[in-house]
């Protein structure tokens, strides 16, 4: 039986989703152990339909295509006196020859691919009076403030991107975006028969099936059997997975099995009972699918999954038969326990993905927020699930976020350095809910300490708390850490209690502080519009968060508004009788996604919207720090309750404990993490020892006779020079380093190269 992993259009356009590799490492790895056969791949798709829209024989499909309706669109827009709608899409038309001959330079400047050198160009695509222009594209050129240089030229091209994206959106298919396609179709109460509807749009007719045709030719018109598990990861994929399910009804017939599985599937769809879903899929995988798919492995023979689909419960499948819908088996301790070993094991495979081919988008001058796009990470997680999973508004009755469940660290590191061997690519974006502080400082030192080089590079996801000490994060820093994103959520202390983050406002800072210091970008999420937040809640927590960046704590943030689910924790606790001012209306009868929960009085906080974001997009730009919030609402709001040297206190005794901290002698462990010692020459019997930390170059006083010693034996515990064998400890303890150093040098030394592990090796 062949296995075809397929990620639909559209997600993110510079790196690949995970799924894929990770379902291509655990059917690889299932077959080999039960000796199966047949061919196993994992097919982008999303990143396939970006070229087959995005090069010069495209866009000549799609002006062709859309010439005479660009041309009555425009004309229409002038006959309403909007010149500017008629001006663009007539300069698209007239451009189009220039669109066409640029468009390969353009995604080449963006992809590096090597199928030329998109460098030479860059010079002309800025400067040239003879280079196609859009509206995105000329508005950044109006605001850099400068004559444009070679420099700008992956920022126009992300530009140029976009303003071809527009046109299509505008003219040909008003479903599409870079990002995620026809998203508000299935993240709307729409019914399943509307979200079908867009399914069948013209992207997906005139690119998109020729695009399949050509790709699954080899499982078309052939008597083995195929499995195709079809992810769904957010609701943009959805449209694109029904027409790729369609497609290959039609083309493979009896011989193909297809599934659908995802975050989309996880949340939206755990309950569904849209029989006409079934017309389009055998079966649907929930959660991590390994279990799922073991238990039919086990039940049938190799290329006969569909036969044993005849009425009886499987682990985490969902399927019809007779007309019936067949629900899931939840719980079996026997998958369960099979999934945890498999996620501790399975490597997640890259090493078949071109990563040249995803563009670098450069789309923001914003250094975190640009982390996002701008890099082909792969993408993989330390731990499945979250270790706090108590975040009032979290989906905390699903496994992704309740069933937590750590990797083996050492097999993961040295698996995924094998990948990075053959792709070429050592950035890491770990995806986890919340990377646990163990499991970071683990993959850090032994980023430090494998011989391998180049070294990774990293970033992922946090929870701003206590653990996130100095000596932590310096250690994150030298390992390879480079950008983290948390939550805050609401910037109160009440705040804080209500939605059950489980950490302070000065745990909050304290962390942040040591990010910054170590050179680590942060950015954090917002909330707004919690169904009993009050005004005066909301304007503290806009405070607190201009405060934040007005000590340079922060480097991007983003608020998101509020959102009830079916499976939060509040909702749950509605349920039981709490929350009574909390009024969930009934949930649409034929709507295809069941995991947003209405309520009474949902956009009330919408109207704070506007002044929240653009008062963030100047923040995060350095601008108007020092205004009074209300003054961005243009309507009457409360005097903060919050002083105006908040966080500065905070920060202020983060500086206190610091220091306390590093001038006590408590038991711990230590490794060296600044630079050579060197010893400087002296007449007397005391000498200096000089050595680089973070840029500054630093001194302490010793005997000299016990010099030579001291820097021989900080050099030694630094983690490159420690032992590789896992039985042998890495660097040494409190006591060993004192008897050796003295009291009084092992304190100056804290917090200048002498860190502190945060476990016992």
């Amino acid at each position: 039986m062949n296995t075809v992993i397929i990620q639909p259009p559209l997600v993110q356009l510079n790196t690949p989703y995970p799924s894929g590799a990770y379902l291509l490492s655990f059917f690889r790895k299932t077959y080999e152990e039960r000796h199966l056969s047949g061919k196993t791949e994992w097919l982008d798709l999303s990143i396939a339909l970006f070229h087959e829209i995005f090069s010069e024989e495209g866009l000549r499909k799609l002006f062709s295509l859309t010439e005479n309706d660009a041309l009555i669109a425009a004309q229409k827009a002038e006959d309403n006196y909007d010149d500017d709608t008629a001006f663009q899409i007539r300069r698209y038309i007239s451009e189009q020859d220039l669109w066409c001959s640029w468009i390969d330079i353009i995604c080449e400047i963006s992809c590096s691919s090597g199928r030329f050198s998109g460098k030479e160009y860059k010079h002309e695509f800025v400067r040239s009076a003879h280079i196609p222009r859009g509206m995105r594209m000329e508005r950044y050129l109006s605001e850099i403030g400068k004559a444009p240089s070679a420099d700008d030229s992956e920022v126009l091209a992300s530009l140029a991107l976009a303003d071809i994206a527009d046109y299509i959106t505008a003219i040909f298919d008003n479903n599409f975006s870079l990002i995620r396609y026809a998203e508000s179709a299935a993240s709307s109460d729409m019914p399943f028969s509307k979200i079908e509807e867009a399914s069948n749009s013209p992207v997906m007719k005139y690119f998109y099936e020729p695009l399949l045709k050509r790709l699954l030719s080899n499982y078309i018109n052939i008597e083995e059997k195929t499995l195709f598990c079809i992810s769904l990861p957010f609701p943009g994929t959805v449209t694109a997975a029904l027409f790729t399910a369609k497609f290959i009804k039609k083309q493979c017939g009896h011989n193909a099995i297809i599934a659908f599985g995802g975050g989309f599937i996880n949340t939206e769809l755990r309950n569904t009972e849209e029989k006409k879903l079934f017309d389009y899929i055998d079966f649907i995988s929930y959660d991590r699918g390994y279990g799922s798919y073991l238990s039919l492995l086990d039940k049938a023979k190799s290329d006969q999954l569909k036969n044993v689909l005849n009425g009886e419960q499987f682990y985490k499948i969902k399927y019809i038969h007779n007309g019936k819908i067949i629900n899931p088996l939840w719980s079996d301790e026997f998958y369960e326990k099979k999934e945890d070993l498999l996620t501790k094991e399975i490597i997640p495979e890259f090493s078949e993905i071109d990563f040249s081919r995803y563009p670098r988008l450069a789309d923001t001058d914003n250094p975190m927020q640009r982390i996002w796009s701008d890099g082909a990470w792969m993408k993989l997680f330390l731990a499945y699930g979250c270790y706090w999973h108590k975040c009032a508004f979290c989906d905390t009755s699903l496994e992704y976020v309740n069933h937590y469940c750590k990797n083996e660290i050492n097999n993961l590191f040295y698996g995924i350095k094998k990948q990075a061997k053959k792709t070429g690519v050592y950035g890491l974006h770990f995806v986890d809910e919340a990377c646990p502080p163990v499991s970071l400082e683990k993959f850090a030192l032994l980023n430090c300490m494998d011989e391998q080089k180049p070294r990774f590079t990293f970033w992922g996801n946090i929870r701003f708390e206590k653990t996130f000490t100095k000596d932590l994060v310096d250690l994150l820093s030298y390992g390879g850490l480079t950008g983290v994103s948390a939550g805050i959520e609401i910037a109160t202390g009440n705040g804080l209690c209500s939605v059950n983050k489980g950490t302070d406002m000065q745990n909050i800072v304290s962390a942040c502080c040591a990010f910054k210091e170590a050179g680590i970008l942060i950015h954090s999420y917002m909330i707004f519009g919690f169904w009993n937040q009050s005004e005066q809640d909301l304007i503290d927590s806009m405070e607190t968060l201009r405060q934040f960046f007005e000590e340079g704590l922060l480097d991007s943030a983003f608020w998101h508004k509020f959102t009830l689910t079916l499976h939060s924790t509040v909702y749950f606790e509605w349920k039981e009788g709490k929350h009574p001012d909390l009024k969930p209306l009934p949930q649409k009868k034929n709507s295809f996604s069941e995991n947003t929960i209405h309520y009474e009085g949902e956009n009330k906080s919408e109207k704070y919207s506007y002044a929240l974001n653009n008062s963030l997009s100047n923040w995060m730009k350095g601008n108007n720090l020092s205004e009074d919030v209300r003054t961005w609402f243009d309507f009457k709001m409360p005097l903060p309750s919050i002083k105006k040297n908040f966080i500065h206190c905070l920060v202020n005794n983060y500086e206190k404990e610091k220091n306390k901290q590093f001038s006590n002698t408590e038991k711990g462990f230590f490794i060296w993490i600044g630079g050579k010692v060197i010893i400087l020459k002296s007449a007397n019997e005391s000498c200096q020892l000089s050595w680089t930390y973070m840029g500054e170059l630093l001194y302490a006083d010793v005997t000299k006779n016990k010099a030579e010693t001291i820097a021989k034996l900080l050099y030694s515990i630094k983690p490159e020079n420690c032992s590789k064998n896992e039985n042998d400890s890495l660097g040494m303890s409190t006591n060993e380093l004192i008897d050796i150093l003295g009291k009084e040098l092992f304190v100056q030394l804290r917090g200048k190269g002498l860190c502190k592990l945060l476990s016992k090796p």
